[in-house]
């Protein structure tokens, strides 16, 4: 079994920081893609940002500058870097992974279970 467990979301005011970190455990071949996705009461989860093995980054325009997306191979871990934080930013926040179980195994995606982040003005 696979799972994504994450962890750091909160309540924080408006122009606060928060890190999220989302880890990977099971039986576990690779990882490729890794990202983070939001999702606010009453609208559809969107994308915030996803890395891929090698580091290429790719933001919403919603958050670029603000926000950073980093990993650890080693750990299996994406995380979340979250400056400058506004109200539109409140959602849950969910871990998203496209990883192998094994060498011949097809890339299958998986979700973590989801973070509230809000940000009071």
């Amino acid at each position: 079994q696979v799972q994504l467990v994450e962890s750091g979301g909160g309540l924080v005011q408006a122009g606060g920081s928060l890190r999220l970190s989302c880890a990977a455990s099971g039986s576990i071949f690779s990882i490729n893609i890794m990202g983070w996705y939001r999702q606010a009461p009453g609208k559809q989860r969107e994308l915030v940002a996803t890395i891929t093995r090698g580091g290429n980054t790719d933001y919403a325009d919603s958050v670029k500058g603000r926000f950073t997306i980093s990993r650890d191979n080693a750990k299996n871990t994406v995380y979340l870097e979250m400056n400058s934080l506004k109200p539109e930013d409140t959602a849950v926040y969910y871990c998203n992974a496209d990883l192998k179980r094994w060498s011949l195994d097809l890339p299958r995606n998986y979700w973590g279970q989801g973070t509230q982040v809000t940000a009071s003005s």
